[in-house]
């Protein structure tokens, strides 16, 4: 559309004199900042509060320009670009020269994808370089899956908001660092460990926690203003009674809500099967706020393809709530 092309005129225009450019991708709307200027990305950070030893994803317009961005490229690492790019698959690789500091938290590696979304593409194409990215929302925070999110997060912080309707997929994008002897995931998202499995002919450990290694891999992050609590479906009646019991607004999340729930119990809207729970996930946990619960349970879907994203980014939430805040 030609009102597309203008707006992406203007996007370009923002991010080559420094300033942020909030966009649609498949997973979550980033937050984008000209890759290759370092004080455009200390910028991101002060808007986003993202710690500075916490690096950020290099968004590119297509694997042609891999060799740019990374140092060395291994065989593995050109076998998933080319089976799940464009798509929601980060490679994290050892970083080229033209990497500055400020993106990698210091490090010798970069992440880096190729997002699947019409826009995100159109932006980058016409920028024609990196443009760093973390989700578009307050460090620590629920992510964005709606232009409507990003504002409501960040307001006039961000210099412009690409509208790009709601994203497909709604969890970030599975990170396997490549740069070790064998690859390893350091984030479950997008694509599905199966997947990743597959393409390389291999079992590939997941090694996400512990150290910062990735973004979006701290054991306390995704977490709204109410307390996050996964429960297995038969421990719901009770804890809920317990809390309802001491005058807290309780709310529950599920593919199927059990039985016998207590009355007072908020049922949001149940996903209809595991990539509708990774597509609404996020926007059920904005909605629990919205409510005025002060708890949300959660009975997480099975851990295995896209559910165990989905568990992922709950068991993060969850953590919060054990937190001071």
């Amino acid at each position: 559309m030609a009102e597309s092309d203008a707006h992406v005129r203007d996007a370009v225009a923002v991010l080559r004199r420094g300033g942020l450019v909030a966009f649609p991708t498949e997973t979550v709307y980033g937050l984008g900042a000209d890759a290759s200027s370092a004080a455009a990305v200390r910028r991101l950070y002060a808007v986003k509060g993202r710690p500075a030893h916490h690096p950020v994803i290099v968004h590119l317009g297509g694997a042609d320009a891999l060799d740019e961005w990374a140092a060395a490229v291994p065989p593995s690492a050109r076998l998933l670009a080319e089976a799940f790019w464009p798509g929601p698959l980060t490679l994290v690789l050892r970083r080229s020269a033209r990497v500055p500091d400020a993106v990698t938290g210091g490090r010798d590696t970069v992440g880096l994808r190729v997002p699947d979304q019409p826009l995100a593409l159109a932006l980058l194409r016409a920028f024609g370089g990196g443009v760093a990215a973390p989700s578009a929302n307050r460090f620590g925070r629920v992510s964005p899956t709606t232009a409507a999110d990003v504002r409501a997060d960040l307001g006039a912080d961000v210099d412009l908001v690409l509208d790009g309707g709601p994203c497909r997929i709604g969890v970030e994008s599975t990170i396997v660092d490549c740069t070790g002897e064998e690859p390893v995931i350091a984030r479950l998202g997008g694509v599905p460990r199966e997947d990743v499995e597959r393409c390389l002919g291999r079992a590939v450990e997941v090694r996400d926690r512990g150290a910062v290694a990735a973004p979006g891999t701290l054991a306390s992050h995704y977490a709204p203003r109410a307390r996050v609590h996964v429960v297995d479906a038969a421990g719901v009646p009770d804890t809920a009674a317990g809390l309802l019991g001491v005058g807290r607004a309780v709310g529950l999340l599920a593919l199927d809500a059990p039985g016998g729930l207590p009355a007072g119990v908020r049922v949001l809207a149940a996903p209809a099967d595991v990539g509708e729970y990774a597509r609404v996930l996020y926007t059920r946990l904005r909605e629990a706020d919205a409510l005025g619960l002060d708890d949300l349970l959660v009975i997480p879907p099975p851990p295995t393809g896209l559910g165990a994203a989905v568990a992922d980014r709950l068991g993060r939430a969850a953590a919060a709530g054990t937190e001071e805040r």
